[in-house]
Order: C-alpha cells, then sequence, then structure tokens
C-alpha cells in the first residue's frame, strides 16, 4: 500500500476529528501549491479571496459559500498549525464526552457563529467603518473554541496538565481565553477576536440546550449519516441464470415424477410406510408441497 492509498484508508476509516484535520491540512496544502504556480507566473491569487469570509454584506451576499469554506481555509504556516494541534488536543477530550456526531456540527455551527459575530460587529461598530469593505476572515479558531467552551460547561472541572503551568481545569482555560478574546477586540485582529466570542458563544449555547434534551446540531449529524450511507459501497449481489426447460422436457419430467410417486405409493399400500427408504420418504415429502 502506498503513502497515497493509506492516506485515504485512515480518512475513510478515521474518527471525524481525523477528518476534520485531513480536510484542513488538505485545504492548506491545496491552496499554497497553486498559490505558487499564480506567484511565478507573476498573477494574482484569487482564491483567497473567494474563500474567506468577508464582512461587507454585499459581498458576502455574491459569496454565501464563505460562511462555511473560511473555516477550513489556512494560508500562514503557524496559523494551521496552532488551530490543528488546538483542534486535535480538544477534539480528542471532546470525544470521551460526545459522540463523533455532535462534534462535527459543534465545529460547524461554532464556525458559521463566529462568521455571523464576526460581519455583525464590523457593520456595526463604527470603527470598522473604513475597512468594513477590504476585511476578510479566515481560519478554524471559532470552532475549535466552540469545542473549548462546550467541554468548559459540560464538564468544567476536567482538569488539563499544562506545560509550565501544571494542572488547570477547563472551565478556567475557557475563561482566560474568552478574557483574551474581548481585550483582542482592540488589537489588530479585531474580526477574528469577535469570530472567536461567537464561536465561545455557541458553545455555551450548545450544551445549555443538550442539558434540556434539545440537540440543535442533531439536523446536521442526520445529514451527514445520510452521506455517508449514500457514498458507501454498495454489497454486490450474485445472480444466477438457470437454463429455460421447454414444453417437451418439462412434460417429461413431469411424467417421470408422476410415475416415481404413483411407484410409492404402491409400496405403501402394500408394505406400509415404514417400510419405504429414507430417500422415497424425501420424494414422499417434497412432492407432496407441489
Amino acid at each position: 500500500m502506498n503513502l497515497l492509498d493509506e492516506i485515504k484508508e485512515s480518512f475513510r476509516e478515521g474518527s471525524a476529528l481525523t477528518r476534520l484535520i485531513y480536510i484542513n491540512l488538505g485545504i492548506f496544502l491545496l491552496v499554497r501549491i497553486v498559490n505558487v504556480f499564480y506567484f511565478l507566473s507573476g498573477t494574482q491569487f484569487p482564491f483567497l479571496d473567494w474563500l474567506a469570509l468577508p464582512a461587507d454584506f454585499g459581498l458576502l451576499a455574491s459569496r454565501p459559500w464563505t460562511l462555511l469554506t473560511y473555516m477550513f481555509l489556512h494560508f500562514d504556516f503557524l496559523h494551521i498549525l496552532f488551530n490543528l494541534l488546538w483542534l486535535y488536543w480538544m477534539g480528542q477530550i471532546f470525544l470521551g464526552y460526545f459522540d463523533q456526531g455532535k462534534l462535527v456540527a459543534i465545529y460547524l455551527l461554532g464556525g458559521i457563529a463566529g462568521g455571523l459575530f464576526y460581519v455583525a460587529g464590523y457593520n456595526s461598530f463604527p470603527v470598522f467603518s473604513e475597512i468594513v469593505v477590504d476585511s476578510r476572515l479566515l481560519g478554524a479558531s471559532a470552532s475549535v473554541i466552540a469545542i473549548v467552551t462546550a467541554l468548559a460547561v459540560y464538564a468544567p472541572n476536567h482538569t488539563l496538565q499544562l506545560m509550565f503551568i501544571g494542572p488547570v481545569k477547563m472551565k478556567y482555560i475557557a475563561l482566560f481565553s474568552v478574557f483574551m478574546y474581548v481585550i483582542g477586540i482592540s488589537s489588530t485582529n479585531a474580526g477574528g477576536n469577535l469570530a472567536h466570542l461567537g464561536g465561545a458563544f455557541w458553545g455555551m449555547i450548545y450544551v445549555l440546550q443538550l442539558r434540556r434534551g434539545v440537540d440543535l446540531g442533531k439536523w446536521i449529524t442526520k445529514l451527514f449519516t445520510g452521506i455517508k450511507k449514500s457514498m458507501a459501497p454498495k454489497p454486490k449481489v450474485k445472480i444466477s441464470y438457470r437454463k429455460p426447460v421447454d414444453d417437451i422436457e418439462y412434460n417429461r419430467m413431469k411424467n417421470q415424477d408422476k410415475t416415481r410417486m404413483n411407484g410409492i405409493l404402491d409400496k405403501i399400500s402394500k408394505s406400509g410406510y415404514d417400510s419405504l427408504s429414507k430417500e422415497e420418504k424425501e420424494i414422499l415429502f417434497r412432492m407432496g408441497k407441489e
């Protein structure tokens, strides 16, 4: 099995977390490779602008798919490295409390919530009025923080061993992250921090509703389950063909069976049923059912 086949097998047999990581990594590599060709040709690279989430309502209306694509899109190596490490660590813990369908649902809906917070913030606060047209959002951070916040609400006392710090409970990690996002709004990454707050908000709401018996992401789980079933290989059905029997052959076989049946009945009338051999009893039973 070559490397490509191993990757395909790992993606097909892996968990939802593995697939989310593969999708993010695959899109990153594809974007960077295509960017090299555009760079060498001396032309502008257009794909980031078509896949990243615009803050301007007019552009968003013409590119609605960006509300989904932006959360899988990265361009800088350190950006995707930290997001995927954070996704892997938090995703592993998440799957210890929830199923894989909920991981996918909270990733997607957390990303959408983050995108909506970003767009709403840039169109609501005067400080962004001059840059809203040119602003773009990309990255999985909002989706990841949605997972972190969901864990903090569901299992607030789950403890992590952090390097140079020691044991820290999940609720403190989430609270510190949210605090940093709030004060980070006045930094150069205001849009990213608004998106993070949107993801955090969704993670909290999702778990609070789940405790009430309402799964806000159930429709996504059903959608992806249906897609997975439709893409699964269909079992091969073996069809056997029997050579048709013509009328002459059919009549000959029926007469032969009738003659044999009459012989068995004569034997029964003379010597009784117990005188029949095992084969004759089976023939009598089979023909009696016809």
